[in-house]
């Protein structure tokens, strides 16, 4: 008989040691455990040490001589080796193969039907959670061990993260959990956004919405860290457009000169070429193909500062009947596409006095200031298409900004214009007014989302102004702070600190995303001509808003907003986080700006969240106990005053406490009561507010009812038609609710 060489002495010694199944078990337990004493062994085996320690020595005797097992003998532990290891993957397979279960299929994310291979989990783990090959393999083994005990037969790849994830929550791998978390709606929430009764969402917004849910989830889970994302799901912070974060900016505000010159020229998928206009038809055509493209990499309002100056040069010589016409078109195309501010004009300011006016195909001619009686003529014309088209259906896009400078105080033709101004805020309440005759304010840029930006970077009105926007905004939740200060002062104010801190660093996250993914996430936006980049990224600003000022103050002073305390305690509060946002300044840039402004979705959210959480008793919201919100916006009420119209004094003495908050965004909503307003009336209020600074970016509001069915409208919130008595067909329109 010939003696067998060396090596296959050895692999049958190998092979010998797992024929054994107490040795294969041990072999299991240690792969299991990692290292295991010899008692531990024992216990694990349910082996009984006086009766069962011959058995058991002479079996890890065999695994120790295979070198299957090595012992750590400073830790008195044993565990596997590389040998051991491979040899146990091999015994896995071979009892795959001659066992031949009934497999269980898995039905995958790429929509196909496999059957089940627990290295593919491995795999997964490796590559999606970066979890060491060892562990994953543990994990792995667990699962199917687990999924086979359970006898099913048809699996999901979501069903078996599931699992996955319960056994690395069990052993404490949170961290690899979190990374593996899969992002998605669940069903129920699928299924009620198709069968939806809204005749708002059709399956455009059906499908937006449910991409930005998904994009939202992978935000908190892996762009955020922790603290941010577990402020925003806890209520502390809200972060505005989360499904959209690292994609694209909040606002822009547009030079139209660029593309007046340059023309439109995309190379994207949205391929369009468009040389520069030489008309006004095709003046507005580029326009709106300028909002059509940046409506696509922008989360919210786009603004067309100086439209009718820009415009001005192509109305020269042009018909006021086909002016207006041209308009029409334009505004009710904006209507249908787009979130957008037009800037009006009423004399041309005196910066375009000498810049070259740029006009037929691209070229100039003269400057702007030759042009005041066209742009003049354009914006007069714009207010007529607005009250036409409005006149029983409030047009309510694209919004309207109305600048008063002191030199249009002091024309009458401008002072006409501003007339039919405020013919349409008396209506409709559908005009902002920009105060601009303060020597600061001359160069100062708005939206009418509140959005306000200021030369205060390079000191040039263009380059701080125009072509950049809003980077972002995070509202903090400030009555979320009182409740958990329990009115101590200090407490407060640490926590407020703390609070702006993460917005802060939330907001620098999306900077510096947008920056790197921009050239493919914002192509028309970051176009260039000759090296000249149109969107001006780093010169954004960035916004934290604070939700529940008011409910805030007066829940921590008890008194009124407007009382002695509640003003110092406000004027308090703006100066403590005004002085740490001036603090961190230069770490997170220098626009950023702490704002008071409106955000529907923020306060809703937060004062719901505050009220599961504390009660509705403890919580001091706005709105009713089915519709809570906390306050965003500054609102005024107007009054009669005898014949003339006023709003409350302890209002504008508030605002003025706290007035370093309208650095970086403001916005004054004076709400109309239920009555009728003559023009002059309102136009008399506004000027007596200009002249003595008491606002500076305003809009009137009313609310307004309009019925489809017999096409009327009344001033206020209605339940039924008055003229028709139709319930169904009337809406209620009121660009400020929930605020």
């Amino acid at each position: 008989m010939v003696n067998p060489t060396p090596h296959r002495a050895r692999g049958v010694k190998v092979l010998k040691a797992v024929s054994s199944p107490l040795r294969l078990q041990i072999l299991n337990l240690l792969f299991d455990k990692s290292a295991l004493s010899y008692s531990e062994l024992m216990n694990q085996l349910k082996m009984n040490p006086s009766r069962d320690a011959g058995r058991f020595a002479y079996h890890l005797k065999f695994m120790l001589k295979a070198d299957l097992v090595e012992a750590d003998v400073e830790a008195k532990k044993y565990f596997l080796t590389d040998l051991g290891k491979m040899v146990l993957d091999v015994a896995d397979r071979v009892e795959k193969k001659a066992v031949k279960p009934r497999g269980m299929l898995v039905r995958t994310s790429h929509l196909t039907m496999e059957e089940f291979d627990a290295n593919k989990i491995a795999n997964s783990l490796i590559k999606e959670a970066k979890v060491p090959a060892e562990l994953a393999q543990k994990a792995a083994k667990e699962a199917e061990k687990r999924l086979t005990k359970s006898k099913t037969k048809y699996l999901t790849a979501a069903l078996i993260r599931e699992v996955v994830n319960g056994i690395l929550v069990e052993k404490g791998y949170e961290d690899y959990r979190h990374k593996l978390t899969r992002v998605g709606m669940p069903v129920h929430e699928v299924a009620a956004s198709i069968e939806t009764k809204d005749t708002n969402q059709d399956s455009t917004v059906i499908l937006t919405k449910a991409g930005q849910t998904v994009l939202g989830e992978y935000t908190l889970l892996n762009i955020f860290p922790r603290d941010i994302a577990d402020a925003h799901l806890a209520g502390a912070i809200h972060i505005d457009d989360l499904g959209t974060w690292v994609l694209k900016p909040s606002e822009v505000i547009h030079d139209l000169r660029f593309f007046f010159r340059n023309g439109l020229k995309l190379e994207n998928k949205h391929r369009s070429s468009m040389r520069p206009p030489n008309n006004l038809e095709s003046a507005l055509s580029v326009v709106f193909g300028v909002l059509l493209n940046a409506s696509r990499e922008i989360n919210g309002m786009q603004t067309c500062n100086y439209f009718n100056v820009f415009l001005a040069p192509f109305a020269r010589g042009v018909e006021t009947w086909r002016l207006k016409e041209a308009l029409r078109i334009f505004i009710l195309n904006v209507n249908q596409h787009a979130d957008a501010t037009l800037g009006l004009e009423l004399s041309t300011p005196k910066q375009f006095s000498e810049k070259q006016a740029i006009g037929n195909e691209g070229k100039t001619f003269g400057t702007y200031g030759d042009y005041v009686q066209e742009s003049q003529l354009l914006a007069q014309l714009v207010l007529e298409v607005y009250a036409e088209e409005g006149s029983v259906k409030p047009l309510l896009n694209p919004k309207l900004v109305i600048k008063i400078n002191k030199e249009a105080l002091a024309d009458q033709n401008a002072k006409a214009i501003l007339q039919k101004a405020h013919f349409l805020a008396a209506e409709k309440g559908m005009v902002y007014f920009a105060n601009m005759t303060k020597k600061d304010n001359e160069h100062v840029a708005y939206s009418a989302s509140g959005i306000k930006l200021l030369p205060d970077l390079t000191e040039d009105w263009e380059t701080d102004t125009l072509r950049t926007g809003c980077l972002g905004c995070v509202t903090i939740n400030l009555p979320r702070i009182v409740l958990e200060s329990e009115r101590d002062k200090n407490k407060f104010f640490d926590l407020a600190k703390e609070r702006c801190e993460l917005a802060a660093r939330a907001l620098g996250i999306k900077s510096n995303a947008l920056k790197q993914n921009g050239k493919n996430a914002l192509p028309f936006l970051l176009k260039s001509v000759k090296e000249d980049t149109y969107f001006r990224l780093e010169n954004c600003s960035r916004v934290i808003n604070l939700a529940g000022f008011r409910e805030a103050v007066e829940a921590f002073t008890e008194k009124s907003l407007h009382s002695k305390e509640g003003r110092e305690f406000a004027e308090e509060v703006a100066q403590n986080i005004l002085a740490f946002k001036q603090k961190v300044g230069r770490k997170h840039g220098k626009r950023l700006y702490i704002v008071l402004l409106s955000s529907p979705e923020a306060s809703e959210r937060l004062a719901q969240l505050d009220i599961e959480k504390y009660g509705v008793a403890k919580v001091k919201f706005s709105g009713s106990r089915d519709k809570p919100y906390y306050s965003t916006a500054k609102r005024l009420q107007v009054k009669a005053a005898g014949e003339t119209l006023a709003v409350p004094f302890e209002a504008i003495e508030t605002a003025q406490k706290i007035k370093g908050l309208t650095t970086g965004g403001t916005l004054d909503i004076i709400e109309l009561q239920e009555t009728e307003y003559t023009p002059q009336a309102l136009l008399d209020l506004t000027l007596r507010l200009i002249e003595g600074q008491q606002v500076e970016f305003f809009t009137y509001n009313r609310a307004i009812s309009f019925c489809d069915n017999c096409n009327k409208s009344w001033f206020g919130k209605l339940h039924k038609c008055r003229s028709c008595g139709s319930m169904s067909t009337l809406a209620t329109f009121d660009r400020f609710t929930s605020t």
